[in-house]
Formats: structure tokens, C-alpha cells, sequence
């Protein structure tokens, strides 16, 4: 693609959102995006939860340890060159990168991680909760986190797996802000909180330019940043709502990407000068059925169902480019994923294990799906594909509301629905899937193994509390690969599906980077040929 000049780089924040009759180009030392941002609440670390929010902070900041751009599966080191864990002390002891500087030119202290977690606790937004699982709160995080030079060490309650604690210390609130610039503008004791939600503080491979909400965002390479200057000299995020738009855009030169098109537009691209890459998302579609139900609760029918779903002709027609076959609960893409996927349609295999079994058909369910596509159009398939067996199912559509209520009140029969991660560990969702120690309706868990009523094993219980404080990373993981397993092979919960992205691109951008979160969304590699 031929290029125009840096020069013409604020021409491109006011291009109209009507697509020109000219061929537009794209300055070479900038990347243009456009992407629907309305989404953004808050860009402060402290509170941002939002998924444009987290792309924004993930660029902006560093971490501890952090998953990045190199290799998102790997932790790697960030702002700590180094790390001591004493499992039995319940501490961590975390050296400082020497030289390392914020985007301001201040260097980075132990008072910078200090302040940075202890304005999160404090402040008590959102994402505050992701952090408070390690026992901190306002009273003790003075003596939960100290240091002094080049060394902070972080203290922790429960039974926890240093592994475990890593990770927290990865996710997206336990940023680290520049404490000096944060107090500078912090003002009638918020911390600096109102103007780190139209300014940055970091210390990431880039710098906060300009933020407009709901209508653009332009961020600037940091030439400091100690993995070096990224490629790209400039991103510039255009709020762009409308899916059409975008692909027009993207079509005609205006944009280099479009975050945001649907599967039917990605399908009608023609252009030779427009490339199509799809990135494996956390979130996992599964079926499952309330343990409540009578007719369910037997496992021959959990096992025939997982013969009933047309895996591959779902991905290949109705959430193609959506979705990709994943039947276990750990999103492929993250470290302790188990990948295997050992169940197809088969009707024969599953009318054999019903009849083996003694259940007598035909079995009348309803199945509570969320009322728009691609879930109803799943919801079809699996009716169709399940009355070959003699299991009927009753299609309920509601609401996203409606579903979810229903579905945390245990008044479902089967359901049709989806689950992401809290944050990179395996515990968050193995704690959902393979973990309910009581099962009692009092006893209300956001799980999905206490929402179906499954009574889960003690054995797996125990298993999945004993990976929770396993301390070797590898055995560790090895403990969750099992669990998922254990989980695939008989549990209520038939896990069918993992969320995938497609983004489209010209073919001259290389390096762009969406892991499986939006945490993992990373520009730091792109480069325009």
C-alpha cells in the first residue's frame, strides 16, 4: 500500500464517517483502527472493567509480571526483573527492574507499587475484588505490601499457590502508576482517580496522546519503554459503532483495521489487499443440565448428549468464525488448557449408550437459550440433532437478563450459555466447573456446577482445592488438565464451544497481537509494511 506522510496523521482523526468516492491512504508511521469504543467507562487501572477499557490499559502499563505481546501463555517478567516465592511464609519478594522509568521520565520505585496497589484497595472500584482475594484490604495493605529501594514484598492469606498469586499480580488492577505524576493531580482525596480517566501514568510501550470518549483514542510509541520503541510511531482508535462502516472504511484505505465486523461481512470481503485472521477467545459455550430435573440426572444421559451435538456443522455454517470446537473448560490459548477433543456427533453411539443405560425415551426438556443470534440458531441445532435420539427440547428464548436470573435462581431445565475468566488462572473457571462442596439452595455460588445443582465429587472437589495450593507451576497445571478431563468425560455440563475473533486488516500490518481476553489485545509488534 502507498502511503501518505506523518504529516497528514491528524487529517485521519477527522476523516468523515461518510466513505469518500477516492481511494484514502493511511500514514506508514500509524496504525488506524476503527472499533466501537462506547463501551469505555473508566481508564483509570484502579477501576477500568470494561473490554475497550482493558486494550487500553494493557497498552498504557506495566505489571509486575505480565503476559505479553512475545508470548501471551507465558508470564513473564515486567517491572520485576525478579521474583522469590515463599509458599510457606505466604509471601512473595519481587526486585525491581533497575533503570526502568515511567513514560514522564520518573523512575520506578518500591513506593510507585506501594501506592499503585494500595490506591486500588482503597478506592474500593470494580476490579478492586481481584485483589482482595489475597486477604488485603484498607486496614492491613500497609503491611501487606512493603518495601524500600529495589525490593517490594507482598504478603498473602490462604492456602494459595504462589502460581495463583502471580497471576492476580498480573491482571489488569494491579497496574503500576506513577505515584509522583498520580498525586500531582490528585485532587479532594481521589487518589488522582478523575484524571486518570482522561490521562495515563505508566509506563507501557505507549503513552496516552489524546482520549476522547466515544469518539477516538490516539496513543503515542513510548521510546523509553524498556523492551524497546514499538514499531508503529502512533495508534489511533476511531469510534466507528456501525459494523458496515467499518468494512467500508477498511475496503476503501481509510482504516487498516476494523475490529468490529460481523461474520456475514467478514464472508463477503473481496479484496486482495485485505487479510482475515481470527484470534481463539475465553469465553466457553457449553449445554448443561439442572440436576433438579429428574430426567437429567442420570449420567448415560449427560454422555449420550455429548454424541448429540453437531460439532462441526455449527463451525462450519451457523458460527463460523464465531466459535471453534473446545470441550473443556480452560480456554485453549492459556497456560493448563486441555485441547483434546474426543466427542463428535455420533446418533448410533449415543441411542446405544441411552437404551445400555435403561432410559426410557422420549425425554421432553426445555432449553432456556438467549434470544438472539448466534445462540438461537445453536439452540435449533441442538434441537434438531437431540429429537434423533428421543430427547425433546422445548426452545425458551428470553433475555440475557431473563436467562441469567433464571439460571442463578436453579429454575432451568437445560441451559444454552457461555463463561469467561475473572483472570488468567485456571481457578477461575475450574472453581466454576469442577468445584461445589455444597450444593444446598441456600448456599448460592456463581458457579456453573452450583447453578445445575451438580453435586460435584469430593474427590474432585478436594482436587480442585489441592491445585488451588499446589506449588510447582508444571504439576500445577498438570492438576487442572486433569480436572478438565474428569470434567469432559462425565459431568452435567457438556462443553461444546470456545469464542473465537476474527479482526480483518490490511495486508500490510504484521505483528497485531488479540489474545484471549481483552487484557491480551497488544500493539506494540505492529508494523506496516
Amino acid at each position: 500500500m502507498k502511503h501518505f506522510k506523518s504529516s497528514l496523521l491528524a487529517s485521519v482523526l477527522m476523516l468523515p464517517l461518510v466513505v469518500p468516492t477516492a481511494f484514502a491512504e493511511t500514514p506508514a508511521d500509524a496504525l488506524v483502527v476503527a472499533q466501537n469504543i462506547d463501551d469505555i467507562v473508566a481508564i483509570d487501572p484502579a477501576q477500568a472493567y470494561e473490554f475497550t477499557s482493558g486494550e487500553l490499559v494493557t497498552n498504557l502499563y506495566d505489571r509486575l509480571v505480565q503476559y505479553d505481546a512475545d508470548d501471551t501463555t507465558t508470564l513473564a517478567a515486567g517491572l520485576a526483573e525478579k521474583w522469590e516465592a515463599d509458599a510457606e511464609a505466604k509471601t512473595i519478594t519481587f526486585t525491581l527492574r533497575d533503570g526502568a522509568t515511567f513514560a514522564s521520565g520518573n523512575p520506578l520505585t518500591a513506593e510507585d507499587v506501594l501506592f499503585s496497589f494500595s490506591r486500588v484497595i482503597k478506592l474500593n472500584l470494580t476490579p478492586a475484588f481481584i485483589l482482595t482475594q489475597l486477604g488485603w484490604n484498607a486496614d492491613n495493605i500497609a503491611e501487606m505490601v512493603t518495601g524500600e529501594g529495589n525490593t517490594v514484598t507482598v504478603k498473602y492469606e490462604g492456602d494459595f499457590s504462589p502460581a495463583f498469586v502471580l497471576n492476580v499480580l498480573a491482571s489488569r488492577p494491579a497496574s503500576i502508576v506513577d505515584s509522583v505524576l498520580v498525586k500531582e493531580n490528585a485532587v479532594d482525596g481521589d487518589m488522582g482517580n478523575a484524571w486518570l480517566n482522561e490521562n495515563a501514568a505508566g509506563s507501557g510501550p505507549f503513552t496516552l496522546d489524546r482520549y476522547v470518549p466515544a469518539q477516538m483514542i490516539r496513543m503515542k510509541a513510548n521510546e523509553t519503554y524498556f523492551k524497546g520503541a514499538p514499531e508503529i510511531d502512533s495508534v489511533i482508535i476511531r469510534h466507528v459503532a456501525e459494523a458496515a462502516t467499518q468494512q467500508l472504511l477498511l475496503e476503501k484505505g481509510d482504516i487498516d483495521l476494523a475490529r468490529n465486523l460481523t461474520p456475514d461481512q467478514v464472508a463477503s470481503l473481496n479484496n486482495e489487499d485485505i487479510k482475515v485472521e481470527t484470534f481463539p477467545q475465553a469465553a466457553v459455550h457449553f449445554l448443561s443440565f439442572n440436576q433438579k430435573t429428574q430426567s437429567l440426572t442420570d449420567p448415560a444421559v449427560w454422555e449420550a448428549a455429548r454424541y448429540l451435538v453437531n460439532y462441526k456443522g455449527m463451525a462450519d455454517t451457523i458460527i463460523k468464525g464465531q466459535m471453534e470446537v473446545h470441550q473443556a473448560f480452560w480456554p485453549k490459548g492459556f497456560p493448563g488448557s486441555y485441547d483434546e477433543t474426543p466427542f463428535t456427533y455420533d446418533l448410533e453411539k449415543a441411542k446405544k449408550i441411552l437404551a445400555d443405560a435403561g432410559i426410557e425415551t422420549p425425554i421432553s426438556v426445555s432449553l432456556d437459550v438467549i434470544n438472539a443470534p448466534p445462540f438461537t440458531d445453536m439452540a435449533q441445532s441442538l434441537q434438531a440433532s437431540f429429537a434423533e435420539a428421543g430427547i425433546n427440547l422445548e426452545i425458551l428464548p428470553g433475555t440475557g437478563a431473563q436467562v441469567i436470573t433464571k439460571y442463578r435462581e436453579r429454575t432451568h431445565e437445560a441451559m444454552l450459555l457461555y463463561w469467561g475468566p475473572d483472570f488468567m488462572d485456571p481457578h477461575s473457571n475450574a472453581k466454576a466447573f469442577a468445584y461445589n462442596s455444597d450444593n444446598s439452595d441456600e448456599n448460592y455460588a456463581a458457579t456453573t456446577t452450583w447453578r445445575n445443582a451438580w453435586a460435584v465429587p469430593d474427590d474432585m472437589n478436594k482436587e480442585t482445592m489441592a491445585a488451588l495450593s499446589e506449588t510447582d507451576a508444571e504439576v500445577r497445571l498438570n492438576m487442572y488438565r486433569d480436572l478438565q478431563k474428569k470434567v469432559q468425560e462425565s459431568s452435567p455440563i457438556v462443553i461444546m464451544f470456545q469464542a473465537a475473533y476474527q479482526v480483518a486488516m490490511d495486508n500490510d500490518v504484521s505483528g497485531y497481537v488479540n489474545g484471549a481476553t481483552s487484557d491480551f489485545v497488544y500493539y506494540r509488534l505492529v508494523d506496516k509494511d
